[in-house]
């Protein structure tokens, strides 16, 4: 595989770890143990049946947390601590041919995972404000299905599923924006007719 696209696979697994870090670590071990893929030595962690039982537990807790509106934006805060680490990991690990992991991709790695998941966060934190579960949960499953699809085209196809990755959450991302916008500008007209002065009225 070319340089170019195995860089594309590492900065894509950052990206996915800053929005799902088990489903992803989970993902890459099982096509791993699978015989889907040929890990490189430093990923070959993830195949192992004790990273997998976790990351399968923890995958499936982060499912049910995700969905509820508050209880996301207080696991998404406490897994800041795990999916920068962890798409760090994925990034070096990707490019290392020998299993020594490479200082210049742990910071891009870094990088990538710190974006995605600000972002990731930010929009659960926009879509929390509306008073409706709706938003919620199809932003969720949103991105359940870009982790899954991602994961399915990364490694066959890694620029298309970088650049869908990418521009599906910066679509989310914008929704929530928008949708934070017409609930303000909807409350705002609530609270002027209720506080305009009425014919009749001193």
């Amino acid at each position: 595989m070319e340089t170019a696209h195995v860089f594309a696979i590492g900065v894509l697994l950052a990206w996915l770890a800053g929005i799902r870090a088990y489903l992803t670590v989970f993902g890459v071990g099982i096509a791993g143990l699978l015989g889907w893929l040929d890990l490189p030595p430093a990923l070959q962690v993830a195949q192992s049946p004790w990273v997998l039982g976790v990351s399968g537990a923890l995958a499936v807790a982060e499912f049910f947390a995700d969905k509820l509106p508050g209880v996301d934006s207080i696991w998404d805060l406490l897994q800041t601590l795990l999916r920068i680490p962890a798409g760090a990991f994925l990034a070096a690990a990707t490019l290392s041919p020998d299993g020594h992991l490479g200082a210049g991709m742990l910071a891009t790695g870094a990088g990538v995972a710190l974006t995605s998941h600000v972002l990731k966060a930010g929009t659960r934190g926009l879509i929390n404000g509306s008073p409706e579960p709706v938003s919620n949960w199809v932003a969720s499953l949103s991105e359940d299905a870009l982790v899954v699809g991602a994961l399915a085209l990364a490694f066959h196809h890694p620029w298309l599923a970088l650049g869908a990755t990418v521009g599906v959450s910066l679509g989310l991302a914008l929704l929530a924006w928008w949708l934070c916008r017409t609930m303000l500008r909807g409350m705002a007209r609530v609270r002027e007719a209720f506080t305009s002065p009425r014919p009749g009225r001193p």
